[in-house]
């Protein structure tokens, strides 16, 4: 087995060091089953993660009879394994108003207080913890342009709890020893300027991190919001850096769909082709990157990762996998540099194609 020296870094100004690389969680419970998650948790473990990201409405897509599932996996490997839960970096998130998922809360659901504090306490009681170390805000409550819409529409505003009322629902956590640090994910410019403003004007938790997607088929986390995460000292944790497999290559020469697509969650998942990554124009767009990568003797896989680890933007790469060699193709790409030539051959084909999925 490959041995990985993965760096630690301060999740903004939390105190919490957490690997460069994070394990993402959401296939755990559909897409894998309890022994074969065991074993890639194991593995990461074994390779130098200390950082696991899950989600109360896990796993993905989303069905209610699987709600909570992943957490539940995470809490038997915990309880199953005396000493590691101290070893690592725990991040679980709150779902935000119903997006066709009325068993979370209901379709009315504004994300208030009363709900994020008992939403805590069911995910605790899945992860079998005391402490959640990163508690976030999976979407904004508020109506913002999120998973694949492209704009800003305030005539969809609708009533949701404040920003104010759902970061005083997260100081209580802190407070009550619930929870070490907050966070946020899908999250705008706006989101994270007025979480930090409010915290510092009330004396509440500071967000930590934002969980967004970074990648090479979605780069919009350099259009602002980068700077105000740099400014206010917020880490970015970056998701689907894989753009759902687009990037590995393996759907270059099949397409998403049909008899030849390979077993992975675009070809497996109709409800997953209907989303951002399945958009013709990013298939399009990865397989030039693909093509790019062979040209430099890279995998797809590797220059994506390598892109997403070697950005100064971000604090840690979410990667999600379905197996052991998944993960350890994933941890494999750490340490690859990118030359000049090759970073600015990936500037032209985003300027060519710009973000396909946004």
């Amino acid at each position: 087995m490959t041995t990985t020296t993965l760096p630690t870094v301060e999740l903004g100004r939390s105190g919490l060091q957490a690997t460069q690389v994070c394990l993402g969680t959401m296939t755990f419970g559909e897409q894998v089953a309890q022994d074969a998650a065991h074993a890639i948790l194991d593995r990461a473990l074994e390779r130098g993660v200390n950082f696991i990201d899950t989600a109360e409405m896990y796993a993905v897509p989303a069905r209610a009879e699987t709600c909570g599932a992943t957490e539940s996996i995470i809490g038997e490997w915990l309880a199953r394994r005396p000493g590691v839960r101290e070893r690592v970096v725990l991040a679980t998130k709150v779902a935000g108003p119903s997006r066709g998922m009325p068993w979370i809360r209901g379709d009315q659901s504004g994300l208030t207080k009363a709900e994020i504090l008992a939403a805590c306490d069911g995910s605790l009681r899945r992860l079998k913890t005391d402490v959640i170390d990163l508690y976030q805000i999976h979407w904004p409550a508020r109506n913002v342009p999120v998973f694949g819409q492209l704009y800003f529409d305030p005539t969809k505003d609708k009533p949701c709890a404040s920003l104010h009322e759902q970061l005083d629902a997260l100081g209580e956590l802190v407070r009550a020893g619930k929870v070490r640090a907050v966070g946020l994910s899908n999250e705008t410019a706006y989101g994270v300027h007025e979480f930090v403003r409010l915290a510092e004007q009330h004396g509440l938790p500071r967000v930590a991190t934002v969980q967004n997607p970074y990648c090479l088929l979605n780069r919009s986390v350099e259009n602002g919001l980068d700077e105000t995460m740099h400014r206010l000292g917020v880490s970015l944790l970056a998701y689907s850096p894989l753009a759902f497999g687009l990037l590995t290559g393996k759907y270059d020469d099949t397409g998403l769909e049909g008899p030849q697509a390979p077993a992975g969650r675009m070809a497996l998942f109709e409800s997953m082709r209907k989303q951002r990554w399945g958009r013709p124009e990013a298939l399009a767009a990865a397989r030039r990157y693909s093509a790019l990568a062979r040209e430099h003797g890279l995998t797809p896989t590797r220059l994506a990762l390598a892109f997403c680890y070697t950005k100064w933007q971000v604090a840690s790469t979410i990667i999600g996998v379905t197996s052991v060699a998944q993960l350890d193709e994933c941890l494999d790409a750490w340490g690859t540099q990118l030359a000049p030539e090759l970073l600015k051959a990936i500037d032209q084909i985003r300027w060519e194609n710009r973000d396909p999925a946004v």
